[in-house]
């Protein structure tokens, strides 16, 4: 039953936390028991008990309540040890049933272990390309194609089909929710159903940094490089966690030089484009721009709707009395637009409230059960933070750009900083105007005509507007 219900709050807790975090750390553990407030978790490791004691032990425990209200603790134990310990139970209790009823005394059979002179060498490769684990249900047929990821989803279907690629590496951008990691999970799904031959190896830029260090702790730098150049596919997720980290981007480097110059294919996923992402050298950033960079871009409504759709079908082969009233859908789609993954948890925790209380899942149900979550849909873009953000996008001093000023270096980020305001909130064009400086309505006008004007003549224009909206919409 605990394990039961406890496989039932994993779910939610994927809501609450990144999907690599989830894979690498959340799913790999087992509830073992629930006794006088204290719960007891089996993990991979120590280092993982620890990992996740230590960054999501809150998420968990807010988790566990449903369970039992009365937990306020949480112990951790290591898997393996507690598998050999239930071996060595077993096995006492053989030999004292045994004895007592006077059988001959069996000796179990030893576990064979690996020595570090003999075997570990082979032990520590393994590790060293041991893949993370993929979510079963990040698959092509599971991924919801709309306008804003449909160029994303295409470059990922080729790439998949393992024919010959035009371009090499794959880059995939985008912001939190988007689809990123759910493309590459469905890349590898499809490369290993298709072509199991194929060495590929999925992770995230955070564990090639720490099978880089351990590598370099335990002497093995030569074993790293000839394993992480063997391979046929290399998928790296949030590549941006490398920039700044000195010696493991120059390993990364080098690693993807020497795949590509072997006609290896690399995907790789990060959240915006290489030149933008901060501390990472030119060279790199440029190395990764070679092949196709696909931007993932924030969802639309009919996108969000079409996601939202897909679950309830899915959600109906399991449970086929759910009961959904007209409307619900897409109040949902229009209301919760920040990202896919807060979509998909309230949805999640809406059927979950539904089938507990027996209830239709009506609007005004819905809007009880997640009244948190539209409250936090709900947040305003203000005139203040637009203006902070352009200033600091483009260097300067946020005084000089409100201020009275009209050399070009200061003019057009005031522009743009006007347009954002126009389009992103519901403020007046007097009101805009007076937040810059005391303007008139009228060049408020003249500044988004203008911005409007040079989307169309200026890429660049058209980028910075694009990444601004990304990041103040995030």
């Amino acid at each position: 039953m605990v394990n039961t219900s406890w496989g039932e709050l994993k779910e939610t807790l994927r809501t609450s936390v990144s999907e690599h975090n989830y894979t690498n750390w959340i799913a790999p553990l087992e509830l073992v028991s629930l006794s006088e407030g204290v719960a007891t978790m089996a993990a991979p490791s120590g280092y993982a008990g620890t990992y996740v004691q230590r960054h999501f032990e809150d998420d968990i425990l807010r988790a566990l309540t449903a369970i039992d209200p009365a937990v306020r603790r949480i112990d951790f134990t290591v898997a393996a040890a507690r598998e050999a310990a239930a071996r060595a139970a077993a096995s006492v209790t053989a030999r004292a049933s045994a004895a007592a009823s006077g059988g001959p005394v069996i000796a179990q059979p030893k576990v064979a272990t690996r020595s570090a002179s003999a075997g570990g060498s082979h032990s520590m490769q393994d590790r060293m390309l041991q893949p993370a684990p993929l979510d079963p249900h990040s698959t092509f047929d599971s991924f919801v194609v709309g306008k804003p990821n449909e160029l994303a989803h295409a470059a990922a279907r080729r790439v998949a089909s393992g024919g010959e690629v035009e371009f090499n590496p794959l880059f995939l951008y985008g912001g939190v929710g988007l689809g990123k990691t759910h493309l590459m999970h469905a890349i590898a799904h499809e490369l290993k159903a298709s072509q199991p031959h194929l060495n590929v190896v999925y992770l995230s830029a955070e564990q090639f940094m720490y099978r880089f260090v351990q590598a370099l702790r335990d002497k093995k730098m030569m074993d790293f490089k000839s394993l992480f150049r063997t391979v046929d596919v290399l998928m790296v997720d949030d590549v941006q966690f490398i920039a700044g980290k000195d010696s493991t981007q120059e390993e990364f480097f080098h690693t993807f030089n020497a795949l590509v110059d072997h006609n290896k294919q690399i995907i790789i996923s990060g959240d915006c484009a290489p030149n933008e992402i901060k501390n990472l050298p030119v060279r790199i950033s440029s190395r990764l721009s070679s092949g196709l960079v696909v931007d993932l871009h924030p969802t639309d409504y009919e996108l969000r709707l079409g996601i939202l759709q897909s679950k309830v079908a899915s959600f109906r082969l399991k449970h086929p009395d759910l009961q959904v009233a007209d409307g619900v859908m897409e109040f949902l789609a229009h209301r919760i637009s920040t990202n896919v993954r807060v979509l998909e948890g309230a949805l999640t925790r809406l059927f979950a409230f539904a089938s507990l209380v027996g209830r239709e899942i009506t609007l005004e149900l819905t809007q009880d059960c997640l009244s948190d979550v539209l409250r936090a849909s709900d947040r305003k873009i203000t005139i203040e933070e637009i203006q902070r953000r352009v200033a600091e996008h483009y260097n300067i001093r946020l005084s000089d750009m409100i201020g009275p000023k009209r050399v070009r270096s200061f003019a057009r980020p005031r522009q743009i900083a006007m347009y954002l305001c126009k389009k992103l909130t519901s403020r007046s064009l007097p009101e805009i105007g007076r937040r810059f400086g005391g303007r008139d309505h009228t060049t408020v006008m003249h500044g988004v005509k203008r911005i409007e004007e040079l989307m169309i003549q200026d890429a660049q224009i058209a980028d910075d507007l694009e990444m601004l909206r990304r990041s103040l919409e995030a």
